[in-house]
């Protein structure tokens, strides 16, 4: 079943699930979830949702709702919460637990923990769920423009690259998270980002800077962009358009965005939920994440095909070059950095 959530208010979303949940739980148990929409929710569906339904012959309620909107929504909801499975794909994850609105998950009430590489149940201890997926940020790079793929983040700046070069402003995810690395690159680190403004105020009259991912796509296809910051998915989505688009993480490592599953805490249903994010962690899944949308197996036993293998973070070597950022520190400070970034922009 699907819902959309957004053009509802709060508490109108939580009285059609609550009357959604009462008509059907006599005959189905029931758990309300969350995904991200569009082509993610289709191959949530096909990768998880409908195979846990059959298996357990439970209903599942999908609630539209992105990871800053769920948070949103799990506080308004803390007194009496209407999820049961909460994703995140934005670090969210860690806020929720600290304030304590998820259920903590111990390592043996997860089948497949001991598949997965050891970043993706470390926040186990701290009341996250498990990694399931990862999207990594690196470069894109236009394969008939440059010969020699680019190793480093120092190539941004080549100078045979001026000109053609794409950054992503701050106020999108994946461009805050390039800045980060780009600012850790130059020596600094979360207290202190100068490093990085300064680096990117180089580039600023070589380069073009947008807001979103269409504005990337469009770069590449019509003002011979070559290269750009961003992240392994969309590489895929661009590939996909037709464009000649390859990824490659650079050797100082990739930022990543961990997509995980938690179960919300004050719920009845807290076995049944733990099944699910257990389920979600199959190597079966995983492949699956991989061969739709290009996102990275956190289930070291997911063997991918050779040339899917190339087109994601794979394996051993390159799940240990990913680079995080803790989230808790970003989220307090954000407002700051974009405040610097602004400045930084319009000088």
């Amino acid at each position: 079943m699907r819902i959309a959530a957004y053009g509802l208010s709060a508490l109108a979303l939580t009285a059609a699930m609550a009357g959604t949940v009462a008509s059907t739980a006599a005959a189905q148990e029931t758990l309300v979830i969350n995904s991200f929409g569009g082509a993610y929710e289709d191959a949530h569906r096909e990768l998880v949702i409908e195979p846990f339904e059959e298996m357990y012959d439970v209903d599942l309620q999908v609630v539209t709702a992105y990871s800053a909107d769920m948070l949103s929504q799990l506080r308004a909801q803390a007194g009496n919460p209407q999820f049961d499975v909460a994703h995140f794909s934005g670090g969210q994850e860690v806020i929720a637990a600290e304030e304590g609105l998820l259920e903590p998950i111990s390592r043996d009430e997860l089948e497949y923990a001991d598949e997965l590489y050891d970043f993706a149940v470390e926040g186990l201890d701290n009341g996250v769920g498990p990694v399931y997926s990862v999207a990594a940020v690196g470069m894109l790079y236009n394969t008939e423009a440059l010969e020699t793929a680019p190793a480093s983040w120092q190539d941004l700046w080549n100078d045979d690259y001026a000109g053609h070069i794409v950054l992503t402003d701050i106020s999108n995810t994946y461009g805050l998270l390039g800045l980060l690395m780009i600012n850790q690159v130059h020596g600094g680190d979360l207290d202190n980002i100068q490093p990085g403004l300064d680096a990117v105020s180089e580039l600023l009259d070589r380069s073009v800077i947008v807001r979103s991912s269409p504005e990337i796509q469009q770069n590449f296809a019509q003002n011979d962009a070559w290269i750009a910051p961003y992240a392994q998915d969309y590489g895929h989505t661009l590939r996909e358009a037709g464009l000649p688009i390859d990824f490659v993480q650079p050797e100082e490592g990739s930022p990543a965005v961990f997509i995980t599953a938690n179960v919300v805490a004050g719920r009845e249903n807290t076995d049944l939920a733990k099944k699910f994010v257990d389920f979600s962690l199959r190597a079966e899944a995983q492949i699956g994440w991989a061969e739709a949308l290009r996102y990275s197996p956190t289930n070291r036993t997911a063997e991918l095909p050779e040339e899917l293998a190339a087109q994601v973070l794979y394996g051993e070597e390159a799940m240990a070059n990913l680079v995080t950022f803790d989230p808790q520190v970003v989220n307090d400070r954000r407002s700051e950095w974009t405040d610097m970034w602004n400045r930084m922009i319009t000088q």
